[in-house]
């Protein structure tokens, strides 16, 4: 045991000293089990994120907008996805996206979130890609500032297949058309063992990575993520970061116009996923121990290549993402105003958050708080009792 801590503590010491962490590293942190090693993990965590961007914890104003949930594929972690014609299945038209536009707009939203399911259906004159100009068109037209966060690489590798064209036409058509930035998700874990087992039908890791790689050369911001646990193994959520740390390493050195914005972990939630893979987690909620130790790590490992880093309270709950802020995170999320995937999983963090609540959520903390962008860009100085504004 004296030798394990002492091992540990050495690793904890090339952090301090600016060390990058191997995988081999980054397994072993996150395998600890030890609370006393686990707190001195979390302190560096919190030592790492103070240094890289300060004490204030953002927070966006957005609207999030799932216009389908007509599907093709089958995830076995998905209790959203629905067939045409089933119970339960929606298609938003453009005026149900513009009505969920204006009354977020009228709440202070600077940002629209849209993803939907595969529809093989959603198609105007026979081309997927002029679908999902028009969405975006639609909105741009109606909102000229308002920041369109949208469709993952696995909707941009759909648009792709259906219309028989490149990846970066779609992502060049969709910029065009007004897309500011693209989400991250899909990723789930970021290896083809694991991804053959929760999301067959999905894209492989290689593309997924390939997808945004080239959405940062052709200037367009992106998110990052990571579905945890699950049927994962530690060394398997480490490859994962690795991967995109390497990918973030390849804007930043080759000088592409965009990179990736920030890291999200969304613990895996099983209380109405499908049975199969429900039978095999056995766990209805996600583990708020488990997540907060692969938060501090992913801190820690990710190092200076990803410094903004947000929990999920639809998935952990206010207050699990509040103790988050404590593990490593400095943005507590958006006001979301409305989500289906998670919550028809059976997550119990709900669906919206007043601006008010997360401020006070973050105040509870002594820390200050602060609104921005999707690119973490300041959008205002909201007044707070610290005093404190950070700088971009």
């Amino acid at each position: 045991m004296v030798n394990q801590i002492k091992t540990i503590k050495n690793i904890l010491e090339d952090v301090e000293n600016d060390r990058e962490l191997s995988e081999t590293d980054g397994v072993r942190l996150l395998s600890q089990t030890d609370e006393t090693i686990i707190e001195e993990i979390r302190q560096i965590a919190d030592k790492l994120r103070q240094k890289q961007v300060g004490n204030t914890v953002t927070y966006i104003i957005n609207r999030n907008i799932n216009f389908t949930n007509i599907c093709e594929q089958h995830c076995n972690f998905c209790a959203f996805r629905r067939d045409a014609g089933d119970d339960g299945a929606f298609w938003l038209n453009t005026e149900q996206i513009i009505q969920k536009a204006t009354d977020a707009v009228k709440k202070g939203a600077t940002e629209i979130c849209m993803q939907g399911g595969l529809n093989p259906e959603a198609k105007i004159r026979g081309s997927s890609l002029q679908y999902y100009q028009q969405l975006i068109i639609s909105l741009k037209q109606t909102f000229p500032t308002l920041h369109i966060h949208a469709f993952s690489p696995q909707e941009i590798q759909f648009i792709a297949r259906e219309d028989k064209i490149s990846y970066a036409e779609v992502i060049m058509a969709l910029k065009k058309a007004g897309l500011g930035s693209m989400p991250g998700t899909a990723a789930e874990v970021l290896d083809d063992q694991v991804r053959r087992i929760i999301c067959p039908e999905k894209i492989n890791s290689q593309t997924w990575l390939e997808i945004v790689s080239l959405a940062h050369s052709l200037g367009l911001y992106t998110t990052s993520t990571l579905l945890s646990g699950h049927i994962e193994t530690p060394q398997q959520q480490i490859h994962h970061l690795s991967q995109l740390r390497h990918l973030q390493k390849i804007a930043i050195e080759n000088n592409y116009p965009a990179k990736i914005t920030e890291f999200i972990i969304l613990p895996f939630v099983g209380k109405d996923a499908p049975l199969a893979l429900r039978n095999r987690v056995k766990r209805e909620q996600p583990s708020l121990k488990d997540t907060l130790l692969l938060t501090a790590v992913s801190r820690i490992f990710l190092g200076k290549w990803i410094p903004n880093h947000q929990p999920s309270w639809v998935k952990l709950g206010l207050n699990g993402a509040t103790e988050a802020l404590r593990w490593g995170c400095n943005d507590i999320g958006g006001t979301l105003m409305e989500e289906h995937i998670t919550t028809m999983a059976g997550a119990m963090g709900g669906t919206c958050m007043k601006v008010e609540t997360l401020q006070q959520a973050i105040a509870s903390l002594q820390r200050p708080y602060e609104q921005r962008s999707t690119l973490y860009e300041r959008v205002n100085y909201p007044r707070t009792s610290l005093r404190y504004v950070r700088g971009f």
